[in-house]
């Protein structure tokens, strides 16, 4: 990139900052009519940087991961890197079921001067734009939101321009109601949503806590009682309007009802005691707990609460190869969709194939191949870039290109007999270093031993 445009993107960036002001608030940016990702875009669209390459990159970069995104399963954790000389993003799509609530953090490592863009997207199968559900763009942030449907859905991570350092990304799932029954959690559930009832003449709609009888069953959520009777099935029963989602929640079996119709209530609050009246008159004591939605009826109650994600592991691989290059060690090796065995292949690597490392999850690398493509690998299948082949020189006089492509831009001019370290290959060509420490591109019929 010519110095002069490179120093207008620095000014333009800086000039974008300055007008963000101060680190915003997760309410400030939830209130927002637009999402700090696309008041962005809209100031490189004004500044005419969208005519630049790097500045079409960075806009092309964000539509591409919203259409071909790495899988993930949660709860996850990666670190991550960006590359300040190329305009790239990351996404991951997961799978998330309604009534949890997702909880998605950023943290940036010190030193690091990175304004980052992160949203989160609910996919749809019928729609084929993702629909937009959160955002922030803080240097250190975290939010949360509650999953209304079983769905996939994606998270972007995306740098402004020229901007380099590394991050940790962290997604887990917790309740978005407290348990309904004091000192227990979702070990107690002994029947599940959808068990066959009356000899498979009806399912199960909710779920099953036991615990001993005159347990106290409790308020999973602020809100008012609606409803306290006694039904041959349900035996006594307690409604509980939640208001904030939208959503009653059904206590059945009650041995004792210790609320009226009408009565608010904070989550936690006493609402009646653990029995087994109704048809649960032969079971042993338990809470019939169901999650009844405005205009879907009952849901199965268990997303709803059972326990928070552990924490996730940790990157267990070297870190410390976050923005250097690495090759296939002795044979071929599968990039995949997902950090997993067994998840989609997308392609074979055959030895010696060059990698640029973007993330570190568990025993896996996120890795970008030279023509773009982003996958996982093991990180035993590597071996660093760093430490040559082998050494070779060039015959004739040669341009180190910038990529693997015929048409590259030339970064270095190199003369007849230069001598380089062969650190890789892709698509016909090598990745080497020269004399100087330049590393670049070669095609394979232009070195000789």
């Amino acid at each position: 990139m010519p110095f002069s445009l490179r120093s207008a993107l620095y000014l333009f960036v800086f000039l974008v900052l300055a007008a963000c002001g101060k680190q915003q608030t997760l309410q400030g940016i939830f209130h927002q009519p637009t999402t700090p990702h696309e008041t962005y875009a809209r100031r490189l669209r004004q500044a005419g940087l969208d005519g630049t390459a790097l500045g079409r990159d960075w806009l092309a970069a964000a539509d591409q991961v919203l259409r071909d995104s790495l899988v993930v399963t949660l709860p996850f954790e990666e670190t991550g890197y960006f590359r300040a000389e190329r305009a790239t993003a990351a996404s991951y799509r997961y799978a998330v079921r309604a009534g949890e609530t997702v909880r998605v953090s950023l943290a940036i490592a010190p030193g690091t001067q990175a304004h980052v863009f992160l949203d989160a997207f609910e996919l749809q199968p019928d729609r084929a734009a993702p629909t937009h559900l959160a955002s922030a763009d803080t240097t250190t942030l975290s939010f949360s939101y509650v999953v209304e449907d079983d769905r996939q859905h994606l998270l972007r991570v995306q740098p402004e321009l020229l901007r380099t350092g590394r991050y940790t990304l962290r997604i887990q799932r917790t309740p978005s109601l407290s348990f309904p029954v004091q000192g227990k959690n979702d070990v107690a559930v002994g029947s599940f949503w959808g068990a066959e009832r009356d000899q498979g003449a009806r399912l199960h709609e909710g779920i099953d806590i036991f615990a001993r009888r005159g347990t106290p069953v409790v308020a999973a959520a602020t809100g008012y009682i609606t409803r306290v009777n006694e039904t041959p099935r349900g035996g006594k029963v307690v409604w509980l309007a939640d208001a904030a989602h939208g959503q009653h929640l059904y206590y059945a079996h009650l041995d004792r009802q210790l609320v009226q119709p009408g009565q608010q209530v904070r989550m936690g609050d006493t609402l009646g005691l653990v029995g087994n009246t109704g048809n649960a008159r032969t079971t042993q004591p338990h809470l019939h707990f169901g999650v009844y939605r405005a205009g879907r009826g009952a849901v199965d109650p268990y997303p709803f609460v059972r326990r928070a994600d552990a924490a996730p592991a940790a990157p267990r691989s070297l870190s410390a190869r976050l923005g250097q290059w690495v090759r296939v060690r002795d044979q071929a090796t599968d990039l995949r969709r997902s950090p997993a065995a067994k998840a989609e292949k997308l392609t074979s690597l055959p030895r010696a194939t060059a990698l640029y490392v973007l993330g570190a999850q568990a025993d896996w690398y996120r890795v970008e191949q030279p023509d773009g493509q982003v996958g996982y690998l093991l990180t035993r299948a590597v071996t660093p870039a760093a430490e040559p082949l082998r050494r070779e020189t060039v015959p004739a006089a040669a341009d180190l290109l910038a990529w693997p492509k015929a048409g590259a831009p030339a970064l270095n001019a190199l003369p007849a007999r230069s001598a380089v370290a062969v650190l890789g290959a892709f698509g016909g060509y090598w990745l080497v270093r020269n004399e100087a420490g330049l590393l670049g591109w070669l095609p394979q019929n232009q070195r000789k031993s």
